[in-house]
């Protein structure tokens, strides 16, 4: 196998950086994947996305502004080396672990030349932002290969997976990617909606629909093969221990094998849909709090041997009805406004969010905000992305208060379109500085620059068009509804739809 080296990535990184033209950026992209061998491709992709696969490692930005060395002169470092050490970093625990911890750190640097250093330190600090989203890698995946980009979309979604994709197109071509299918007991990525400013505009976009409630909780996908259950958040993470009723729930369905889609939701004495905020907090843990979590489903994906993914959603809620019974989300098949207005008034009515308006015709289609999927809520609300946080005053001081918000930008970082320091409770104040404090990156006076990871669900009356934020717009009259650890900040709303907003 070739040596993939650093230099290698830093380069295509530059030239990605260096372009707004999608085709331009796609073929860098092309390039350097088509030199790489196969079994480099995961880590390429890894790097390129600004992701390495170990994840987050506790590496902050004290730590590497310490390592005083002499950098390189020529490029030597290769991708394995560095995903080995970063490997060995964040494993490495135990007495004297800081120590080696750093050691590592600084033989890494001393191997590598400035803009190679330059890279890892961004890398490691989650702030690499050179504009080589997904959609993008994708693209020039498939280019190299010689494939649709189509095909590798699809083989991401039902791989979870881009690196696995990459290497199977690369290696194998169209065959390769075609060969990967559905797999019960490996989860794949769920489909995702987009915001329509109101039912009667999602309607006329989308036509003949599945009107379902939406239901302010946590998303799950559950797989079952005969006795064994596993459920897997938004984000693909394993939460089956954390969640025994959701186990329980589906091991007594009258079915074999299934692979489901839905939320776990809390709810008060009342009946009504506990907050958000509150479902977290017990889903979150691992222990009895999550006991009265109770799950609801609204796609089904595989039902005893039959894919589904590929069938109208008409059909696969149709199955789902079958097998599920009352854990279905309330919902109707309809084309009549007046209908699917009553389907409104009783979520609302009964405490949920609003309605999720789908094309009943639709295939399920991952990892994407599609068209296909609109979510209509009476209180507009936007999935944004920390990037500083100030410290506040009066009662307030000595908590990080203000929040600034970023939108995705799909060619690369997060837009600032506005601040607020609305709808905080206190736990949350104490939660959030402890939390930003761990993302922090540098300071600037009273505010903290911080890695941009962390999703909030951000309530607004609207946007206003305003010059005083790099992103043309400002959120109006913006609160916090709830931290969002169950999802990514790949899937953050975009500037795009912030601006659509402006009407």
């Amino acid at each position: 196998m070739s040596s993939l080296l650093l230099a290698d990535i830093v380069q295509t990184s530059e030239a990605v950086a260096a372009t707004s033209s999608r085709k331009a950026k796609t073929e860098a992209l092309a390039e350097l994947f088509a030199r790489a061998h196969p079994d480099e491709a995961p880590l390429a992709v890894a790097y390129l996305a600004g992701e390495p696969p170990q994840g987050r490692i506790g590496v902050g930005w004290a730590t590497l502004s310490d390592l005083d060395v002499t950098h390189a002169g020529t490029p030597s470092l290769t991708v394995a080396h560095l995903d080995a050490t970063i490997d060995r970093v964040a494993t490495t625990s135990g007495a004297g672990s800081t120590a080696a911890r750093e050691g590592a750190l600084r033989e890494l640097f001393r191997q590598a030349t400035p803009p190679e250093a330059d890279f890892v330190r961004r890398l490691l600090l989650g702030e690499l932002r050179q504009g080589a989203n997904e959609g993008l890698v994708v693209e020039g995946v498939a280019k190299a290969a010689g494939v649709p980009a189509g095909a590798v979309r699809r083989a991401l979604m039902l791989s979870g997976d881009l690196g696995f994709t990459a290497r199977a197109a690369l290696r194998g071509g169209r065959d390769a990617l075609a060969g990967i299918g559905l797999e019960v007991l490996r989860p794949l990525r769920p489909m995702l909606a987009s915001t329509a400013p109101g039912l009667d505009a999602a309607l006329d976009a989308i036509g003949r629909a599945s009107v379902e409630w939406k239901l302010d909780g946590a998303r799950v996908q559950v797989h079952r093969h005969r006795d064994v259950v596993r459920v897997w958040t938004r984000n693909l993470n394993d939460v089956t221990e954390r969640l025994p009723t959701v186990v329980d729930a589906v091991g007594a369905l009258d079915l074999e094998t299934a692979v489901l889609d839905g939320e776990v939701i809390g709810f008060a004495p009342d009946d009504r849909p506990q907050a958000f905020q509150d479902t977290m907090s017990r889903f979150g843990r691992e222990s009895e709090s999550s006991l009265d979590l109770v799950p609801f489903f609204f796609d089904l994906l595989h039902l005893d041997g039959r894919d589904l993914i590929d069938e109208p959603l008409a059909t696969r809620v149709a199955q789902l009805e079958l097998v599920a019974g009352e854990l279905r989300v309330p919902g109707a098949i309809t084309g009549d406004p007046a209908e699917a207005a009553r389907v409104l008034d009783a979520a609302l009515e009964r405490g949920h969010e609003g309605v999720l308006v789908k094309a009943a015709d639709s295939r399920y289609e991952a990892g994407r905000r599609g068209k296909a999927w609109r979510k209509v809520k009476p209180v507009h609300t936007l999935d944004l992305v920390v990037i500083a946080v100030e410290w506040g005053h009066g009662r307030r001081r000595g908590y990080l208060s203000n929040l600034h918000l970023g939108a995705r930008d799909p060619d690369g970082g997060f837009v600032m379109v506005g601040k607020t320091f609305k709808g905080m409770t206190d736990e949350m104040l104490a939660w959030q500085t402890e939390r930003f404090l761990e993302l922090e990156t540098h300071r600037q006076g009273h505010v903290v620059h911080v890695r941009p990871e962390q999703v909030v669900e951000i309530a607004l009356d609207g946007v206003q068009a305003s010059s005083r934020y790099p992103g043309g717009v400002a959120l109006r009259f913006a609160r916090v509804r709830g931290y969002r650890p169950d999802r990514d900040r790949a899937t953050a709303d975009t500037i795009a739809t912030v601006r659509a907003m402006l009407g």
